[in-house]
Order: C-alpha cells, then sequence, then structure tokens
C-alpha cells in the first residue's frame, strides 16, 4: 500500500550569492542560514529570524524588495528508501516558482511553474542511505525577464513581468497589493513509498439524469517496472453502492462508473442544503488482491448549466442550478495574504464564512491570484458558496512560444482534475480581462502581430476542460461577450466589468444601463481605523500622509476618492469626516448598483463585487480589510443581497418602489410610503401592495400625491416593508436641509456584550458607529441607519473587554451636522452617569 510521510524538520534557508550585485543581500542576511519552515516562503523565514521587516508596516514594503531579487536555497537531509517499497517519490505539492532539486549535489529536476506540483523518483539515491536535499531557487525576476529578452514584449497592466513566469502575478503588484516577489517551498513535500502502482489521478464526473446520480471516476495510474505486466482492480465505492473494473497489464486509464438513485442535491446556501456524498477510489493487484493506493474525495450531485441564449435584449449569462435559474450574488476573491502561505484552512473559513453572512453565494477567484488550496474549496462545499474559478492570466499579453504553452496546459491539467470533485466549482473562465484588453487597451499596435494568449483562452482550456470536466461550463474571459465579432465588454452580452464609474465618472451612471452580468464594479475604501493604526504609524494620520499615500496603490486613488465626495459633501475638514465620509460612499455607490441591477432581474442575473477581501492592510474597493475588520460595505452587501429587497428607484417614468424576491416563496409585500421633510414630520403617505412571486421582482409607482410638489431640498421618501427599509433622497446632501442630528445613547453591558441604542430626537442619516474606534477587537452587528425623530437602533458590540459609554460618542458618525469638521460632542454629567452619551456628526 502507498505510504506518504512528511518530511523531517528541521529545514535551512540561505541566500545564494550573486556574483552581478554582491551587495545587493544585507549584511544581516549574507553569509547566514536561518531556520525554515516548510510550507512557508523566504520572506516569512526571514521575519521570524528579525532579519527582515514586516513589509506591510509603513514603507517597510519598499526596504524588502531585494528579498525578491536574490536567489535563495532551501536544505533538509531525507531518510534512506528501505526495502520495503520498489519506489520512492519525492513529492511537491507547490514550489514558488523557478527551482532546482539536488540530492547530494546530484540535479533530480527543476520546476518553473508556481501553479502545479511536481514528482520524483528518488529510489536510487536515497537507497545507500539518507542524502543531502537542496532547493534552489532562482529570482523569478531572472526568469521573467530572460524570457522577455528571448520573446519580445507583451503589453502589461502593470510595468511588472509576470506574463512571462508562471507565477501568482499579484505578487509583482496590484493596485490593492504590494509588491512582494516570493520564494520558497509554498506547499507541502513529503515522500511516498509505493509499489506495483499508484492512482496517478482520479477525475469524477459527475451527472444528475432524470432524478438519479451517477460518478464517472476516470482513474490514471502509474506503474512500477515490476507492475508493468500485471492486471489491476479499480473499484469506487459511493452512498452503499460499488463498482469495479480491471485494468488489463499494459493499461493505464480507466473509467468506473457508479449509480446512486435518487441522490440528494447540493444546492447554493440561498437555495437549499449542501449534500455531499464520500467517493472511495481504490487500487488492488487483481490476482492477489493486494491493496496498493487509495483515494477519497467528496462529491456532491448537482447539475450545473449556464444560461447563454439570445433574446430581444442581447444574449443571457445566467447560471442554472439543479433546473433553477439563479440570480448571482457575487463577490471577487483575491490571495488573502500577500505571502499566501501564511493562508491556513481556519483563515480560508473565516473570510468565507463572512462572505456567506453577508449572503454572499458566489465567490469569483480572480485572475491575478492562485488556485486555492484545498481547504478552499472544501469550504465552499460545506458553506454552499459557489465558485467561479479563473484560471491564472490577468491584464496582459501572455507569450505562446518558449516554455509558457506546456507549462500552461500541465497546471491546467492538473487544477481540473484536482478541483472538479468540487460541487460547488459552477464555472471555468479562462483569464481576467485579456480579451478586453486586446480590444481596447492599445495592444494591437504594440504586439504587431505577435502571440497574446488568445491560443489558451479559445482552444487549449476549452479542450482541456471539455475532455476532463464535461459537465461544468467554461467561458473564455471576463469580460467576455460570447462571440468574437462583439465587443468583449458589451453590456448587452455575456459578462461586463465596469471600471469607467471608479476611473472617471460617478456611481450615479450604474443606473444608465442593465447589463447581462456585472462580474466586476466597484469603489474604493480605507480600511477600519484600527487597521490603520496598525499599520501606518502617520501621526497624525491624513489622507496623503506618507504611510498613507504608500497603503494607496490605485493609480491617482486618493483623487478619485475625492471626485467620488465631491458631488455630495463639502471638503472633510479632518481625517475623521474623510475615513467615514469614503466607507459611506463606498457603501451607497455599490448599493446604487446592486439595488438596480437586482430590480432587473433577469434581464440582469448577477453581480460579483470587487472585492470581498485584501492581502494586506491598505485602501482599497474591499468589504472585510487586510486585517479581517468588516468595513461599512460588507453591512450593505447584507442588506443588499438579502432573499428579499426593498428599493425606491428614480426612472424615466418616474419614482418607483420594487419588491425584489429571490426567496422560493412567493411575497405579499405591503409597502408604507412615506414623503417625509427634513425636520422628520411624514407630508404625505400611502399604501401599496407589491405581489412579486417567487424569485421574481415587483414593481409600482409611487403614487403621484407623494411626489407631486415636494421639494427636494428639504424632503425625502421612506419604503417601509416588513422590517425592510428603502430611502431616497433627490438632492445630494450639501443640497440638503439637514437638521443638526440629535440623539440620545444609552449603553448596557453584561456577559462580555454591550448593547448601545441610539434613539434619534432628529433625523439622523446614515448613521454608523465604528465598532473598533470602541477598541480593536470590538465588532458591531448592524450597519448604516437612517432614523426618524423617535427612531432606535441598537448595537450588539462584542469584543469589548470593558464597555465604557464615554467612548462611544467618539465611535457614531452620521451624515447630517452643522459646516465644519467632525466633532465629538462631550457627554452631558448626567447622562453619563447613566450610562448615555450624546452623539457625534459629521459634515
Amino acid at each position: 500500500m502507498l505510504v506518504a510521510s512528511a518530511l523531517p524538520q528541521p529545514w535551512t534557508l540561505r541566500a545564494l550569492p550573486s556574483p552581478d550585485r554582491p551587495e545587493q543581500v544585507p549584511a544581516q542576511v549574507a553569509g547566514r542560514v536561518f531556520a525554515a519552515q516548510v510550507p512557508g516562503c523566504v520572506h516569512t523565514d526571514l521575519m521570524a529570524a528579525r532579519a527582515l521587516p514586516d513589509p506591510y508596516l509603513d514603507a517597510n514594503e519598499e526596504q524588502v524588495a531585494w528579498v525578491g531579487r536574490t536567489d535563495w536555497a532551501y536544505s533538509t537531509r531525507l531518510p534512506p528508501a528501505g526495502g520495503a517499497h520498489e519506489r520512492t517519490d519525492l513529492v511537491f505539492d507547490g514550489l514558488d516558482t523557478v527551482a532546482e532539486i539536488t540530492l547530494d549535489g546530484t540535479r533530480i529536476g527543476a520546476t518553473r511553474n508556481m501553479h502545479r506540483g511536481y514528482r520524483f523518483d528518488v529510489t536510487a539515491p536515497l537507497s545507500g542511505g539518507e542524502a543531502r536535499l537542496d532547493v534552489a531557487f532562482t529570482s523569478a525576476y531572472t526568469e521573467a525577464e530572460a524570457l522577455r529578452e528571448k520573446l519580445g514584449p507583451r503589453p502589461n497592466a502593470y510595468p511588472e513581468p509576470f506574463n512571462y513566469v508562471r507565477k501568482m502575478a499579484s505578487s509583482f503588484g496590484w493596485d490593492w497589493g504590494p509588491t512582494l516577489v516570493t520564494a520558497g517551498i509554498w506547499r507541502p513535500v513529503r515522500l511516498e513509498h509505493w509499489s506495483t502502482a499508484r492512482l496517478a489521478a482520479v477525475a469524477p464526473q459527475v451527472r444528475v439524469v432524470d432524478g438519479d446520480g451517477t460518478v464517472t471516476a476516470r482513474v490514471t495510474v502509474e506503474r512500477t517496472a515490476g507492475g508493468r505486466d500485471r492486471d489491476l482492480r479499480v473499484a469506487a465505492a459511493i452512498a452503499g453502492r460499488r463498482a469495479e473494473a480491471v485494468l488489463p497489464a499494459g493499461q493505464d486509464t480507466v473509467d468506473v462508473s457508479v449509480t446512486v438513485p435518487a441522490p440528494k442535491l447540493w444546492w447554493p446556501h440561498t437555495l437549499g442544503a449542501q449534500d455531499t456524498y464520500p467517493l472511495d477510489v481504490t487500487l488492488d493487484d487483481a490476482a492477489s488482491a493486494q491493496p496498493l493506493d487509495r483515494r477519497r474525495r467528496t462529491v456532491g450531485f448537482r447539475t450545473v448549466e449556464l444560461d447563454t441564449a439570445a433574446d430581444e435584449s442581447g444574449s443571457a449569462f445566467r447560471f442554472v442550478v439543479n433546473g433553477v435559474p439563479v440570480f448571482a450574488r457575487g463577490v471577487n476573491w483575491i490571495p488573502d495574504d500577500a505571502l499566501v502561505s501564511r493562508v491556513t484552512p481556519e483563515r480560508y473559513r473565516a473570510r468565507l464564512e463572512q462572505a456567506k453572512a453577508a449572503n454572499v453565494d458566489l465567490v469569483r477567484v480572480w485572475g491575478g491570484g492562485i488556485y486555492e488550496d484545498e481547504a478552499f474549496y472544501d469550504a465552499c462545499d460545506e458553506l454552499g458558496m459557489m465558485v467561479w474559478q479563473d484560471f491564472p492570466f490577468a491584464c496582459a499579453a501572455y507569450p505562446e512560444e518558449g516554455p509558457l504553452p506546456a507549462e500552461v496546459e500541465a497546471e491546467a491539467r492538473e487544477n481540473v482534475v484536482r478541483l472538479m470533485p468540487h460541487p460547488s466549482l459552477v464555472l471555468w473562465n479562462g483569464n481576467n480581462e485579456n480579451l478586453w484588453g486586446h480590444e481596447d487597451w492599445g495592444w494591437k499596435d504594440e504586439l504587431a502581430g505577435a502571440s497574446w494568449g488568445r491560443g489558451y483562452y479559445l482552444d487549449l482550456l476549452p479542450r482541456i476542460v471539455a475532455e476532463l470536466d464535461p459537465t461544468r461550463p467554461y467561458w473564455p474571459g471576463s469580460p467576455w461577450s460570447g462571440r468574437e465579432d462583439l465587443h468583449p465588454n458589451d453590456p448587452r452580452h455575456g459578462t461586463t466589468h465596469l471600471w469607467e464609474e471608479w476611473n472617471r465618472r460617478p456611481y450615479t451612471d450604474y443606473l444608465a444601463g442593465v447589463p447581462r452580468f456585472v462580474a466586476e464594479f466597484g469603489w474604493q475604501a480605507p480600511p477600519a481605523l484600527a487597521t490603520l493604526l496598525r499599520a501606518v504609524g502617520d501621526r497624525p494620520l491624513a489622507p496623503d500622509s506618507p504611510g498613507m499615500r504608500h497603503h494607496q496603490k490605485a493609480e491617482d486613488g486618493n483623487g478619485k476618492l475625492d471626485r467620488g465626495l465631491a458631488p455630495y459633501f463639502a471638503a472633510p475638514e479632518s481625517f475623521d469626516s474623510w475615513h467615514y465620509l469614503t466607507q459611506l460612499t463606498q457603501a451607497r455607490a455599490v448599493a446604487t448598483g446592486i439595488e438596480h441591477w437586482r430590480a432587473h432581474w433577469p434581464l440582469c442575473a448577477g453581480t460579483v463585487v470587487w472585492q470581498l477581501n485584501d492581502c494586506w492592510p491598505v485602501t482599497s474597493w474591499a468589504a472585510v480589510d487586510g486585517d479581517g475588520r468588516l468595513k461599512p460595505l460588507w453591512f450593505e452587501l447584507r442588506r443588499l443581497y438579502a432573499d428579499r429587497l426593498l428599493t425606491l428607484q428614480d426612472t424615466p417614468e418616474g419614482l418607483e418602489v420594487a419588491a425584489v424576491n429571490q426567496s422560493a416563496s412567493a411575497w405579499q409585500a405591503p409597502v408604507d410610503l412615506l414623503r417625509v421633510r427634513a425636520d422628520g414630520t411624514v407630508a404625505a403617505r400611502a399604501g401599496v401592495l407589491l405581489a412579486a412571486g417567487p424569485r421574481a421582482v415587483a414593481r409600482a409607482r409611487v403614487p403621484e400625491d407623494l411626489v407631486r410638489d415636494a421639494d427636494p431640498g428639504k424632503e425625502f421618501w421612506i419604503a417601509d416593508c416588513q422590517g425592510l427599509r428603502a430611502v431616497h433622497f433627490a438632492a445630494v446632501d450639501k443640497d440638503f436641509a439637514y437638521p443638526a442630528a440629535d440623539y440620545r445613547i444609552d449603553v448596557t453591558a453584561d456577559d462580555g456584550t454591550a448593547r448601545i441604542t441610539v434613539t434619534a430626537r432628529t433625523l439622523v442619516r446614515d448613521l454608523v458607529l465604528q465598532a473598533d474606534r470602541l477598541h480593536p477587537s470590538a465588532v458591531t452587528d448592524q450597519g448604516r441607519a437612517t432614523l426618524l425623530p423617535g427612531e432606535q437602533v441598537t448595537h450588539t458590540v462584542t469584543g469589548w473587554p470593558a464597555p465604557d459609554a464615554q467612548a462611544v460618542p467618539g465611535a457614531l458618525f452620521c451624515v447630517n451636522a452643522g459646516p465644519g469638521a467632525a466633532t465629538a460632542v462631550p457627554a452631558a454629567p448626567d447622562e453619563a452617569a447613566t450610562g448615555t452619551a450624546a452623539g457625534r456628526t459629521v459634515s
């Protein structure tokens, strides 16, 4: 039977001398041997030895750039192979990236791809005893720049040569990420001992036909020299059913099919339960019945189709799961740490649980990152999160010559087989923005006929998916409109990316159209204050202070943030005001788009917000910041992606109210419509009953009596229905006659939980509690709220070790206050004594 064993510690790490640049390696590193952790990377090992500053703090990123330009070597000793098995393999699940592997100084192999595993036969070298293992890494820059010199330049959205090496593109920096060009043994390494044959690949194709499930396991074996003339038996077992097949001598591939009558189906969590089944595949010697190898994978029975049918509006892009059309409530996922070997299974689950808690049901694994660890997809299976998986190509022209095509094919084949058992995986996508870039970013003249990746996306990758994983759809790229004769980012067809609004236009331009599927859009905001205070040493903090500038990677990012504020607010006079208002604007911008597009279901069949997470502390588009703290956008997504959404929409026909129902049951929605004066009194009232069927939208015009003669500078509209509220202001904030906010705060605490109740005495617009201002670990359960006089909201706060009512005003913000900067209003002595305090407001 195959036996696997982890390699013994310790490992060591050392910098290799560079004859061309001997001064590159700092004195505190040159010539030293460091303890190394495997899996891991050079950066984390040097940080553990205090030989490298934390690159996430201040501008330390710049001080550690030399690491990515340096060659490194990991070393350990391997134990003897022993005589119990015919074959011993050294197996690397991931090497980052360009490496030479030697045993006792003899080269046994080389690698040039972070996205795949490697296996080397070490039976002979280890037969005589233990041996020294060295894994020497050449700088990824050296490899990429040499290949660029050989193959010629290719257009790239960033100045770094990531498109010449099969490595995580965002290692070279992005408009939200640091430039940390890593090296190391980033995934597990082990020795495998086996005889006769082993299971080289198990590729289960799962189908549901007429209510019954079938698993066809395509099994590939590798044989030893002594196993070539042996008949082998492969068996597959699932749900109490078993089937087997014989592999005659000389044959290495066989299909084994098992049928499960009426299995329970796997559903996205927004549609149903997540039933899965263990699939056991075993390999035996047919003559002796001696067990040789075994694999266990978990599969789920479900169907997934991609509806791209043409209609009067263009052509659709809509997921259909188990026959049910889905509005995808999505987020884009980037690597959760720029030093990806630090992302643990627990961290994957925590981040994905945050996504699920925000009612997200689709996660797009973006093409500038990696094929994530198995723990990511396991968590998605269990949590009911659909996964859209990009192949790792992003924002650049990729050569189709030299060593790259073979590497792309090898990584694609390995990862399709590795990931295809997961029922959560619903789409393979060829690339991020490269088909669009070729059309619109000036590439054609620069390329002058050179290859750029088209053959990967429209030929190689779809062939591999069709061969290995034919039950799952493939799409050539995002954005992509389905045909080469259409513009790749045509909103009438396929997937659309909307970035003009952030880069050049106001977010209200989201209302100008209805794309079929919005695969990327978003708005920036800074992370939580506690995250900034940990990562940025500037005191006082300012939007343009040196550390803040370094942690803003987008081109003219702060300028775009300011342009986003300018139509609505006077220029903020304090950092606190700027911080609150930019976070609020991020939430409002995303809400503007999603409310509009969801109200046009099924014409629009999904939105995938850029982005869920961050890989370090940075001002970005994320809903969860680099320290894992929730920004106001996260709470807004929870509202926007709920099964039922109430929204007021300003349409060419007039103001409308829409009840958006993505639940499986009909929604009889009695809506209370109000026109409210700035002082909080009701100017007019009406009721409408909206009847939204299952997974349907019901709309109605707001009665003319509520709209006629309204003063948009002094009046606004509210729609209330069964605990849901929609608010519509026709005037921008700086043109509305807000009263100065007045509200009461009551604080109670017990058993580690505090409750902060804010009771409005006036209109209070977009009240937000920034819980991390109470304590860095404090978390609230509520997002922004607009209150009328007499209404209240209660924040349940956990992680606040010593609740103090006097601290609360400094953590509460709202839009409506008098002119000037944000100020904390001190609590009156009698209020402080009863655990209450006056409020904090921002203009």
